[in-house]
């Protein structure tokens, strides 16, 4: 600028850059060794090797990094296997679908130790949380491919070491979850747990197991009709008025939140129970002066025929108002099921949900999935004890831990 200016700083903004993805080899040498002569112990042999590391994937061409961006693209990003395989061939990498798919297979078989302990866990919590959603998978034995089989999620586990589990099943009977929480021959476990569903009638006989503590329905299931109902052509008015009650059960819950549980309890039978009140008053006034068939009186049929199971969270402070839990859990799936259709195999099924398990169990616990995939898969080869083995669980990892 001259002799006529002086400077005195810089002015500074900025601007969002992005570095393409990068892959690079990594070269393992492993030392070798000859005996010097024939009289060394053991010189028959010949030429000696270090061992390669245990990998997760043996004579794999991917690194556990890798195996780690596949399966998150996939199972967090819902990015199908033929995508990747495009994105990599733009790469000048050609990894196939059939590749990729081969992983996820072998994948679940080598997790199988892991995945035992986290069931273990998820019976550790006082409420479990159940729902499921359609699945189309082919080649099922005995079944067209047209047919539908199911996703199940259950959310359970303590509360600071959240489970969340998939379960693939060709039906959506009720006898799926009972069988996966207490499957006949086996000693069932000592902990017990309240039951928090929809309305699915499929849920009643998992209930009356002895484990089970009681059998709590969905407010926001309820919420959901009423809701609608205020879109029909008549009773509008009185379907905004049961929105507005429920409303205010859940400014009870917005108040109970960070509460421990008999407080919440406590906080509950006082503010919560009175409203519960007037709206079974309201309930049993409108039902003979609507229409069964009308949007406002289907709610109001949904509601009464489930209204012991709307009050079981009265019973304890564990216990959520409504299944959000497990329908958060479930969503991730949905989404990621409108681009990739379906399941291969019933192989490929399971070991899918597998690895939503993981994924979404990471994602509860708070740990980047990527993350912690990479630190597993590099990690469980190694892990030889049951302790080495649990503190790979997510539940008892940190992002901290990760990034070492």
């Amino acid at each position: 600028m001259g002799n006529d200016w002086t400077f005195i700083g810089y002015d500074t903004s900025e601007q969002l850059a992005i570095i393409p993805r990068q892959h690079y080899v990594i070269a393992y040498k492993r030392a070798k060794y000859v005996p010097n002569n024939d009289a060394v112990a053991g010189a028959e042999q010949g030429v000696r090797i270090a061992p390669r590391p245990d990998q997760i994937l043996p004579k794999s061409i991917a690194h556990s990094s890798v195996i780690a961006d596949v399966i998150t693209r996939k199972f967090v990003d819902g990015l199908p296997f033929y995508r990747q395989e495009a994105i990599h061939a733009r790469a000048g990498i050609a990894l196939s679908r059939q590749t990729m798919s081969g992983w996820v297979i072998q994948l679940h078989e080598r997790l199988s130790p892991l995945m035992a302990a986290m069931k273990r866990l998820l019976y550790q919590g006082r409420v479990i949380h159940i729902d499921e959603t359609r699945l189309q998978v082919l080649n099922e034995p005995g079944r067209a491919n047209t047919q539908l089989s199911y996703m199940w999620v259950y959310g359970g586990g303590p509360p600071d070491q959240p489970v969340i589990w998939y379960q693939y099943a060709d039906t959506r009977s009720g006898e799926v979850p009972e069988a996966f929480l207490y499957p006949k021959g086996e000693e069932p476990p000592e902990s017990a747990m309240y039951l928090v569903t929809d309305g699915y009638d499929a849920y009643n006989a998992l209930a009356k197991t002895p484990g089970i503590l009681g059998h709590a329905a969905c407010w926001a299931h309820v919420r959901r009709r009423f809701v609608e109902a205020t879109h029909g052509r008549k009773h509008t008015a009185a379907a905004h008025q049961m929105v507005a009650l429920i409303r205010k059960l859940y400014q009870v819950e917005r108040a109970a939140r960070e509460k421990p549980p008999e407080a919440r309890k406590a906080l509950r039978q006082k503010r919560a129970r009175p409203i519960l009140d007037k709206i079974k008053t309201w309930l049993d006034e409108k039902v003979v002066k609507v229409l069964p068939k009308s949007p406002l009186g289907e709610a109001i049929a949904y509601t009464l025929g489930l209204w012991p199971k709307l009050t079981t969270y009265l019973e304890d402070g564990h216990i959520e108002i409504d299944n959000n839990k497990a329908e958060n859990a479930i969503r991730p799936f949905v989404i990621g099921r409108k681009n990739f259709l379906f399941s291969g195999s019933p192989r490929g099924a399971d070991a899918s949900a597998t690895l939503y398990t993981l994924v979404e169990s990471a994602k509860a616990n708070d740990l980047e999935p990527w993350a912690y995939l990479n630190y597993l898969f590099e990690k469980l080869p190694a892990a030889k004890s049951e302790k080495a083995l649990l503190a790979l669980l997510p539940q008892n990892s940190k992002m901290e831990d990760l990034n070492r």
